[in-house]
């Protein structure tokens, strides 16, 4: 039996700044206003996927975070149907010459996150971005793949890039023209720092895309998609060029209370933030009342984590100051994961002016990380997630 063809890729988590929330066609993901994001960097927080693809195998098959999943989950297949179609379309490549049926051959997908699934920290923007770039690869298509991506999940058409992104909503019916598109590269902004406080790794109550549609059925405020977001972005992108740190701060932290107003606002309500949630709101203003300048921000998705965007000289101590006001069951040694963060004592002055009660154990883990690349293909066969034979290796 001849080997698989086989093809690893790794994949980015990015984290909005101006929100996503509300689709026009649910079919096809076309949002109801434009939004912009910032790529983490892979070697924090990734999702890695093995495609192999061969004429001996009998059906596509998926296995996610070691578990066989449903392959025929409708997202799943628009995926899978818009690759095969480009890559029956495209000819000039010598190898499918050579064997014109490859994209007709069946495929073995593996794929894991290294992090919380489904717990708002955008994995199955990583997870789709990552099954689309990988699939190109296999089947080499290539060109334009954020239209394919964002029909697996809206937010994975950012993932398809690095550093500043924004998803432009377009204004076609068929969605040909709602695309992710760069802003400005990962090194663009290299002081800017990004930290998960990962408050709840448990799986969301309300999944994105249910509350999403009875936001659209039943919110009010939604209307921030034509009133509030044009402007916004537009603000958003010239801070992000200027390199504006307390314009792009202001912005992720209005933007955020605003989608979160538009989840209190539908009907009934829908509660992502917690009280975690609200007590790092306060710390954030509070930190920066202190200093009368803005050098934190943050941000919240569809779950209680917060996302802190700040500048590389305010990391120790705010991290010092999540320490003592959430204080950790460990001592410090696993609380703060990814690039490392030098210890710094805290000032009386600063905790005063804080002046929050400690909520013990509020926050499980900090993830400390920066703006990163898009999608990249790994060389090492021995990163493959399937063996040589196209099934899972025995070690997931």
């Amino acid at each position: 039996m001849e080997e698989p063809n086989t093809v690893t890729c790794t994949a980015p988590v990015n984290i909005a700044v101006i929100k996503y929330w509300g689709k026009r066609n649910e079919e096809l993901i076309l949002p109801i206003n434009s939004s912009l994001s910032v790529t983490l960097h892979q070697d924090q927080l990734k999702t890695t996927t093995t495609v192999a693809t061969s004429r001996s195998f009998q059906e596509d098959r998926i296995w996610l975070n070691g578990k066989e999943e449903d392959v025929t989950h409708p997202r799943l297949q628009s995926c899978l149907r818009e690759i095969r179609r480009l890559a029956r379309k495209r000819t000039k490549d010598a190898d499918a010459a050579s064997d014109p049926m490859r994209s007709s051959y069946k495929v073995h997908i593996c794929s894991v996150n290294d992090f919380p699934t489904a717990a708002g920290l955008a994995s199955s923007a990583a997870g789709f971005a990552c099954l689309v770039y990988t699939l190109a690869q296999v089947l080499g298509v290539e060109g334009e793949l954020s239209e394919i991506a964002r029909q697996g999940s809206g937010s994975a058409c950012r993932s398809m890039y690095g550093g500043f992104v924004q998803w432009i909503m377009g204004e076609e019916v068929n969605g040909k023209d709602s695309l992710a598109q760069q802003v400005a590269p990962e090194t663009h902004w290299p002081e800017l720092r990004v930290l998960v406080l990962v408050a709840s790794a448990e799986r969301k109550p309300v999944g994105s895309t249910s509350g999403m549609q009875t936001s659209v059925q039943t919110s009010l405020l939604l209307k921030r998609a034509e009133a509030v977001v044009p402007g916004r972005m537009v603000e958003m992108i010239e801070a992000v060029q200027r390199r504006d740190f307390a314009a792009f701060a202001e912005l992720t932290m209005k933007d955020s209370n605003q989608f979160h107003a538009t989840c209190l606002d539908t009907y009934p309500p829908i509660f992502y933030l917690n009280s975690v949630s609200q007590q790092v709101i306060n710390l954030v203003h509070r930190y920066n009342g202190h200093y009368k300048e803005t050098r934190l921000a943050y941000t919240f998705d569809a779950g209680p984590n917060a996302v802190i965007y700040t500048l590389q000289q305010h990391v120790p101590e705010f991290v010092q100051a999540v320490q003592h006001f959430f204080p950790p069951e460990t001592n410090g040694g696993e609380f703060v994961r990814g690039l490392p963060i030098e210890q710094v004592a805290l000032s009386g002055e600063l905790k005063q002016a804080i002046g929050l009660e400690p909520l013990p154990k509020g926050i499980s883990y900090v993830i400390s990380t920066k703006v990163g690349p898009g999608p990249c293909v790994l060389e090492d066969p021995t990163q493959h997630l399937l063996g040589s034979d196209g099934w899972p290796k025995e070690t997931l």
